[in-house]
Order: C-alpha cells, then structure tokens, then sequence
C-alpha cells in the first residue's frame, strides 16, 4: 500500500470512509465489521469518522462506537490505525444536520468521542463544517486547546475555504495537518481548497471521491465522464479505481477516503494506490467533467 503523509504521520494513500455504515440504509453491524477488517487487511491504516454520523437522536456516535468494537476484535492488525473523528456537526434525529462550533461545546464533544473509541487521545480531531453563529477563529481556537491539553493529538478542518484554512493554520499555530473537503469529478469546486493545501504540505482529504461515478457508468450521466470510463476499459480496471488514482496524481497531500458498507467495496478501492496513469490521462480525466460542479 502507498502511503502519504498527515502531520509527519504515515497513513495508506487510501482511507476508510465510516458514514455509511451507520447512517439510513447502513448494513447490519456484522457486515460493517467485516468491512472494517477488509479494509485492515488490504493496508487501510486510515479511518474517517464523526459523531454525527448516526440516525436517531440517542445513538450519538454510533459510527465511533462501531469502528472502536471493529478494532478491538482486529487485535494487532488495528496497531497502526489512524482514527480521524469530527465534532460541530449533528442531527437532532429528524433527518437533518445542525451545527454547533461554540468552543465549549467542542471540548465536550472531542472528550466524548475519546471515550467512544476508547482512546486516551484522539489521533486527527477536525472540525466538522462552520457555524455561521460563532466566530470561526473561535471555534478552530477549541481545537488549539485540546491539542495544548493533550485530548487530540493532531487538528483539522471540514468543509472549509481558502480564507478558513488560512485562518485556522494562524489560530492553530501552524498546526493545521488536513482539511477534508468534498471533492470528485462530479464536485470540483474545491480544487482551490486543493492546491492551497498542495502550497502549504497539509493533507487534503477527499470526502466523496467517487460521487458521480456510479452514475455515469449506470449511463444516467452524460458524456463528459466518458473518459473515465474509457480509461478504465483501457486498463481493466473499475472506473472507481481510475478516479481515486486520478485525484491520487492531482497532488501528493491528497487522500482520498471513500465511504464503504460493504467488504468489496473497500478492497476495489485501495487497488487505486496500484493503478499508474499517464499524464494525457491524468490530463484528460481533468478536464473531463469540468463543467458539471455544482
């Protein structure tokens, strides 16, 4: 498995997306488990994670909880695992996302997902998307002292700006290691979010890297994602191990983690960390779909 880099630390090129495991229509928690093993064995050493990622108002932190039973029962396979977690987002049970950035609720909320996964200190903390109630700075500055008190080990960001990641790399200290942004050939927008992160060494974390991709090879989207396709023909290979490798060449901070349910899933997956891909097509997987970002 390649590997690259968050905050000095090595992780697989390739990580684990936890939120459809426990969010509507996730698969019943053996399977999850399994799929959390399968991603171990293939050499994931990176699992994405939130408190939100639930469905019922009293199940906060179903999804840490399910990561933390599925590496206790890993046993040595789980050692160098890497668990990224998020807080300041929240569903109130009803089928929508609330936000929450005041400081002290943060604090609170990073303590608890540290109990959930049976931690003395959460490896990656970011902060889950702003609250356009709260100061951003000040939210970020909640992250700085749980770093200072040795409740997260390493900070970052979700759902952020060029201004923002800026802004919490000053708050941080420079401490800023990712910033995890949606990201994939249908959703674009976040390409300055990219090489702003490319420009100052910090991770970028491509949250929904293959949205648009299932569709397209389903025929229900146009030609602009043919490339991809064709590209996949041209090595047979899954369309979804082209476009991981594709947003794997744009920059060596990315790490794409795609969301997975189901054991197969994840193993097509990491095979992208093995693809090569030249630069004419790296050339034209960019430009293909170019005009279709939200």
């Amino acid at each position: 498995m390649q590997t690259r880099s968050i905050g000095g630390r090595q992780v697989s090129a390739i990580g684990l997306g936890g939120m459809p495991m426990s969010i509507e229509g996730r698969p019943d928690t053996a399977r999850s488990i399994t799929t959390i093993h399968a991603a171990l064995d293939a050499g994931v050493t990176l699992i994405d994670t939130a408190d939100a990622y639930h469905v019922g108002a009293d199940e906060v932190g179903h999804n840490e909880e399910l990561i933390a039973t599925a590496l206790r029962s890993a046993g040595s396979a789980a050692d160098d695992v890497l668990v990224a977690t998020k807080g300041g987002h929240l569903r109130p049970g009803d089928g929508s996302w609330t936000r929450n950035g005041d400081p002290a609720y943060l604090k609170e909320a990073a303590k608890a997902s540290a109990r959930r996964l049976g931690v003395d200190a959460i490896g990656l903390y970011q902060f889950h998307r702003p609250d356009p109630a709260v100061p951003y700075a000040d939210s970020v500055g909640a992250l700085a002292d749980l770093l200072d008190e040795g409740v997260i080990r390493m900070a970052g960001i979700s759902n952020a700006n060029p201004d923002q990641i800026r802004e919490a790399n000053e708050v941080l200290g420079g401490r800023l290691v990712s910033v995890q942004n949606q990201f994939s050939p249908r959703f674009r927008s976040s390409l300055p979010e990219l090489e702003l992160c490319a420009e100052l060494g910090i991770a970028f974390l491509p949250w929904s890297p293959l949205g648009g991709i299932a569709r397209a090879r389903s025929g229900e989207l146009g030609q602009e994602f043919e490339p991809f396709l064709d590209v996949a023909r041209d090595h047979e290979v899954s369309p979804f191990q082209v476009t991981l490798a594709w947003e794997l060449a744009l920059a060596p901070v990315v790490i794409p983690i795609p969301g997975a349910s189901r054991p197969e899933s994840i193993t097509d997956s990491v095979r992208a960390t093995d693809l090569v891909l030249t630069d004419d097509e790296v050339a034209r997987l960019g430009a293909a779909g170019a005009e279709v970002t939200p």
